[in-house]
């Protein structure tokens, strides 16, 4: 009989080759380039989600003065829509705060203040469209957001909202 040694004719397995190290590292780069990619897009839409949030809130906010003041509102008082130029108020000068003190506020002075916040919230290319049809309300808010289109910077998100006083 034969004896059989403990080496049956291959090589031994050394390790791997340096082929193979360079491909998984090319594997490893693509998937941190594609994870890299992916967290600067997201950082991108969460800022333009912030800015739909704050519309929102804002177009809520105006709808709530209007409806606490919802004879003015219904007789086109001071919610007409020649009030809502928010392009052209002056930030600086606008006080965007609540006024302090006893008695009512002016709807004038609640549509100076809105504009002002619309205006330092969502940028200088914000604009403001207000109309009251039949007790039917629409407030649309437009603002420039080139993070969402970054092909089209100059490109303007709107938020429209719609309610029945």
């Amino acid at each position: 009989m034969k004896r059989r040694s403990g080496f049956h004719g291959r090589r031994g397995s050394g390790g791997f080759s340096l082929l193979e190290v360079l491909i998984a590292l090319l594997v490893l780069a693509f998937g941190l380039l594609g994870f890299a990619l992916l967290q600067t897009m997201n950082v991108r839409f969460v800022q333009s989600s912030g800015q739909r949030t704050q519309a929102t809130n804002l177009a809520s906010d105006l709808i709530e003065m209007m409806r606490v003041q919802r004879t003015d509102t219904l007789n086109d008082g001071d919610y007409g829509a020649a009030s809502f130029a928010v392009g052209d108020v002056d930030v600086t000068a606008a006080p965007c705060a609540w006024p302090v003190g006893a008695g009512t506020t002016a709807t004038s002075s609640n549509v100076a203040r809105w504009q002002c916040q619309v205006v330092k919230t969502l940028g200088d290319k914000a604009s403001a469209d207000v109309s009251v049809v039949d007790g039917l309300v629409t407030v649309g808010i437009g603002w420039g957001d080139e993070r969402w289109d970054a092909d089209n910077a100059d490109s303007t998100t709107t938020f429209t909202l719609v309610t029945r006083l």
